[in-house]
């Protein structure tokens, strides 16, 4: 039996002896002597076959090395993290090692082991210094698994300086990547060194052991200093500290400091002689006020001292606060600090003097403020303005126009002076401008800014260049997500394409089905696919007709892109794999298979596909449920059904969010679930039954809830949500602001989440700072009113205030705050009816409404009766695209939101250009048959993408389904990428049209226009075009459609929903179908004689 120490004593053997011809015969002697036996023949094959086991036996490894003597140890971290060697020669064998090295570092596990083996081992055997190295190497892999708190407690507590201040170093570079509970750890374990190292003599109790090089040594983790001991540092070592050149640097990376800890500090380094108060100084040593403020680092966000603050002072520091939003939480106090600043430094000036000086401050300005605005005044601002981050699409409305109405001409160089305020441009301006100075725009700095532009906007701009004659050089600039803007019938009009010029561009499946045909004429499959986007227009028919030396050639750039490909397309290269080479095909791929392929995967091919899967995810799979419980039978099978510890978990990687409740029930341990947490919290769709079992295990391993610390409380996150009222209510009791943080990352509310918002409301709007009663009515008097610090706190949260509540705001509170309350998703009608009420007490007759003040109301909009659409302007079609957003308009709204906009931009159907179309989004939804046929064809090709995404009542789809006739000619004649690209359209085909489509295209129909087909139209299709939707259409098949289909069409959607093949392309039988007790080989790709069928193994999968 071959072992790690055997391989180490060979290399070291080697390393430490020239070869010679009688070298091999010393080693067999050698190995002889220890009573191992084996021939040059053997020893090679063992070498290989024992690197290739260890991939997947990280515990059998980790025992190894731990029994390794000092000179093992040395040769074995030379090798792996030293060795410049791309080979590994012993005597004639010859092993690829920095691929060997690649897949160790790729496993998680193998990673895990090397981490422990090195706290473990190391210290002892090599110096401090190589061994901080080496396990920075191991720790930036995947810091957050490996460094659980129980771990940390063996990191050496005895180091030498440079040592110490090397590994302390690197976990402030992992600061973020860890747990809190991990955090506050390894702030035990510095602070222990620190300790160690104070002079114990100068130690009493009024003096900290804290100093100023520990405060810089503790860097970010000086946030877990006690508040007491704060206050004790002496302030010698704080002068100090500030004095240092990097202090600043440090202080820039607390972001998770509170506001009490901040303060102490401030408190501090005010106390040790660094006086703001005395504002005579301000002028005598300018440059020292500021740049004090500019060594604070993050500390300024909560500066609090503002008496008799001078309007310079507060300019400098709302200039270094910019940086506060990168604040772990707290931002509704810093929101407040900035506005208390923002009245001193406009102390007897005006705004139009001070814009240019107020920093990002300006964001907290009112609309009524920038409305008040000089259009001189934001030109002469723009440097500022266009670097702030964080505007309201209102604000950004405002401050463009008044920039270009400054400007006059919209040119290539306003545009590019505009940063983020692009977006306010008005799509009919964008439209406006020679499209030549566009195409510049397209090129250039702005391109950055093309993906938050508006599709109206974006259409704005491709529709003037393409009329402008100049579209083909143009095409060629259009970079990134922006070219997916293109239309297909845009392409078709272009000539000159080849697939270098498609590297730096997003593709629809539409555009990439349609390129890949065309370009492949002239183009060898490796030219086009290597491009990455153009896999997504690889349809079945190429992938069967690849030559099979090419397919596994070529079959790289598919692995590659996974995450671009369909299932479908998946199950075609699975179908073809299986086809051309059954005994090497990827386990990951036999998963596309019908369920009854699973039987292939055992022994030896069931960790690389756990390893596999838990790095790709379930995603590309087929998505039926029934197929998903095989697979999900299978990796329980592969896990000896549990999930025993961090080495499991390891290997699940994401595949762990799909483990079922029951599984979660009995078969994982509580260690696991340590190492699991962070996992679970990446989960994106866990069930109520997942979750409830994760808080049972959560409650397990660390006790109930009342005892829990902040760290335990961030830890467990999203997941405290599952608590009970009462136990909640503890939680916010004590970590009030923690419990906010938490609220902000769940996002829309389900009935789960309720509870937890509910705690939120209750400690917000009792804490400081909380609503007083309003005084604004007389009908007021005792009801609490909403304050904005309130509002910013509760973000979905204020879904809890009652109506009366909401009647009773200040009017300046809700025209500061209309934005965030216009995003809250739970409001109920009665409640969005108080909002648009005051509204209009605020803002005065629905007439008067600024397009800025209709774009901000986000969902109290859709409060407003036909009659009030009618009473607004609507003239633009960018205020028409915000409200089109909202999806739960009734038809009557959305005819008065159409009429308004027809009449206040005097433009008919007929008239309308495709942006206005692509604007109007949803709201084209309640046209009629007559104003859909006045719609202009061309116009219409251009948007039809767009449109295609619309979910339309059956008679309007019918329409567009006749205006795409006209577009792209009769149905009969449709493809692949035509189906692709008109979408839900597709859903408005009549039965003979629908029966008349070839079996081959049935998979090209989009999974939303599959869904939108009438039952009783779904019925016509035959079971040979049912078997062939393909995995994801059949999966989107619904319960409606299913009751209108007879058994052999049933029978067919099973075969779909399988990825079964009912004929050709590459029939079962032809396909090699498994013969008994055949299992394919572990690997990818067809493997050579000798090492090379070790390497494969190794590599492949």
């Amino acid at each position: 039996h071959f072992s790690h120490a055997a391989l180490l004593d060979v290399l070291n053997f080697q390393s430490s002896n020239v070869w010679t011809a009688d070298m091999l015969t010393k080693i067999m002697a050698y190995f002889h002597a220890q009573e191992v036996m084996f021939t040059p023949s053997s020893l090679q094959m063992s070498i290989k076959s024992y690197l290739k086991n260890l991939l997947y036996q990280p515990r059998q490894l980790l025992s190894e090395l731990q029994q390794l003597d000092q000179q093992q140890f040395q040769t074995a971290m030379k090798y792996l993290f030293n060795s410049k060697k791309e080979h590994l020669e012993i005597g004639n064998i010859i092993l690829d090692w920095d691929k060997t090295r690649e897949r160790i570092f790729q496993s998680p596990g193998v990673n895990r082991t090397l981490f422990l083996v090195t706290l473990d081992k190391c210290f002892v055997a090599l110096s401090a210094l190589d061994c901080v190295d080496i396990l920075s190497q191991v720790l930036r892999m995947s810091a957050v698994n490996y460094l659980q708190p129980d771990v940390i407690g063996s990191l050496p507590n005895l180091l030498l300086e440079d040592a110490f201040r090397n590994l302390s170093s690197l976990f402030k570079d992992l600061y973020d990547r860890t747990s809190a509970s991990t955090q506050r750890a390894l702030y035990g374990w510095m602070k222990q060194i620190l300790q160690k190292s104070y002079n114990i003599s100068d130690f009493n109790e009024s003096t900290s052991w804290v100093s100023a090089e520990s405060l810089w040594i503790l860097g970010r983790y000086m946030v877990h200093l006690p508040l007491e001991e704060i206050l004790k540092i002496s302030l010698n070592e704080i002068r100090l500290f500030i004095s240092y050149d990097n202090a600043t640097k440090q202080l820039d990376t607390v972001y998770d400091i509170t506001p009490e800890l901040a303060q102490a500090l401030l408190k501090r380094i005010n106390s040790s002689g660094f006086d703001m108060r005395n504002t005579s100084t301000i002028y005598r040593q300018g440059c020292f006020a500021f740049s004090f403020m500019a060594v604070l680092g993050l500390l300024v966000c909560f500066y609090d001292d503002l008496e008799q603050m001078e309007a310079a002072v507060a300019q400098a520091l709302l200039h270094q606060m910019i940086k506060c939003n990168q604040l772990r939480g707290f931002q509704a106090e810093v929101h407040e600090l900035k506005s208390q600043l923002l009245n001193i430094a406009m102390q007897n000036q005006t705004l139009n003097d001070t814009l240019g000086s107020l920093s990002d401050a300006v964001v907290g300005l009112t609309s009524s403020q920038l409305e008040s605005l000089s259009p001189e005044a934001v030109h002469n601002a723009i440097a500022t303005l266009n670097q702030v981050s964080g505007w309201a699409k209102s604000q950004v409305t405002i401050l463009s126009s008044k920039y270009l109405s400054y400007e006059k001409v919209l040119s290539f160089y306003n545009v590019s002076q505009m940063g983020a305020l692009v977006t306010g441009i008005g799509t009919q301006s964008l439209h406006s401008m020679n499209p030549r100075e566009l195409s510049q725009i397209i090129r250039g700095t702005m391109s950055q800014y093309l993906s938050d532009l508006s599709p109206a906007q974006q259409q704005g701009i491709l529709r003037k260049i393409a009329a402008s004659g100049d579209f083909s050089s143009s095409v060629k600039d259009i970079q990134g997500a922006f070219f997916k803007e293109v239309p297909l019938s845009g392409l078709w009009k272009q000539t000159g394409y080849n697939s270098s010029m498609l590297k730096e561009k997003e593709l629809r499946s539409s555009q990439a089905l349609y390129l890949y045909e065309l370009l492949s004429k002239e183009n060898y499959p490796v030219e086009l696919l290597s491009t990455g986007q153009l896999v997504k227009g690889v349809t079945c028919q190429v992938i069967e007709s690849m030559d099979t030396d090419i397919f596994l050639d070529n079959f790289k750039f598919f692995e590659m892109n996974l995450q671009l490909l369909s299932p479908y397309q998946v199950n075609c290269l699975a179908w073809k794999f299986w086809k051309v080479s059954n005994a090497s095909i990827p386990p990951f791929l036999l998963l596309a298979l019908p369920s009854e392929y699973l039987e292939h995967i055992t022994g030896p091919l069931c960790l690389p596909l756990l390893e596999r899967l838990g790095k790709t995810g379930m995603d590309l799979l087929n998505p039926s449920p029934h197929k998903r419980d095989a697979v999900l039978q299978k990796v329980q099978e592969c896990l000896n059904s549990s999930v025993a510890d961090e080495y499991d978990v390891d290997l699940l990687g994401n595949l762990i969010c799909h483990l079922p409740a029951a599984f979660l029930h009995g078969r994982m341990s509580l260690k696991a679930m340590a190492a699991a947490l962070h996992q679970f919290k990446l989960c994106q769709e866990l069930s109520h039954e997942q979750k409830t079992e994760i808080k049972y295990k959560l409650l397990q391993l660390y006790g109930s809830s009342n005892n829990w610390t902040a760290e335990t409380t961030l830890d467990v996150g999203p997941f405290i949500a599952l608590l009970s009222k009462d136990e909640l209510n503890v939680l916010a009791e004590k970590f009030p602001d923690i419990i906010v943080q938490i609220a902000k990352t769940i996002g829309a509310v389900s009935s789960a989440e309720e509870l937890l918002l509910s705690a939120v409301f209750e400690s917000a709007s009792s804490g400081p700072g909380s609503s007083r009663p309003s005084l604004s009515r007389a009908d007021c008097l005792g009801t609490r009113a909403p304050s904005s610090n309130e509002i910013i706190k509760l973000a979905e949260a204020n879904v809890f205030w009652s109506v009366q509540e909401l009647e009773c705001m200040d009017p300046g509170t809700f025209d500061k705050n209309v934005e965030l309350l216009g995003a809250v998703s739970g409001f109920n009608s009665s409640q969005l009816t108080a909002l648009k009420e005051k509204a209009k007490q605020v803002w005065g007759s629905l007439p008067d409404w600024r397009s800025y003040q209709i774009i901000s109301l986000g969902r109290i909009a859709l409060a407003l009766s036909e009659q009030e659409i009618t009473a607004l302007d609507l003239h633009s079609i960018d205020t028409v695209a915000v409200l089109s957003q909202q999806t739960q308009w009734t038809l009557t709204q959305a005819r008065a939101i159409l009429q308004g906009f027809l009449e206040d931009s005097g433009q008919t159907i007929s008239t309308l250009k495709s942006f206005d179309l692509v604007g109007l989004g949803a709201i084209l939804c309640a046209l009629n048959s007559t104003e859909i046929k006045s719609i202009r064809t061309a116009e219409f090709s251009a948007a039809v993408a767009r449109i295609g995404l619309l979910f339309c009542s059956t008679p309007v789809l019918r329409q567009f389904k006749m205006m795409t006739e006209s577009v792209f000619g009769a149905a009969s004649s449709w493809n692949g990428s035509i189906l692709q690209e008109i979408g839900t359209i597709a859903g408005g085909l009549n039965e003979d049209e629908l029966k008349a489509f070839d079996k081959s295209l049935m998979p090209y129909f989009q999974p939303s226009a599959v869904r939108h087909i009438p039952p009783e139209i779904f019925q016509a299709l035959s079971p040979e075009q049912i078997a062939n939707l393909g995995p994801e259409n059949a999966a989107v098949v619904t319960g409606w459609q299913r009751q209108h289909l007879d058994a052999s069409q049933l029978q067919s959607l099973g075969l779909a929903l399988e990825g079964a093949r009912t004929s050709s392309p590459g029939t079962q039988s032809s396909a090699g179908s498994p013969q008994e007790g055949q299992a394919p080989a572990p690997s990818g790709a067809p493997c050579l004689s000798g090492f090379g069928i070790w390497l494969c193994a190794v590599f492949t999968l």
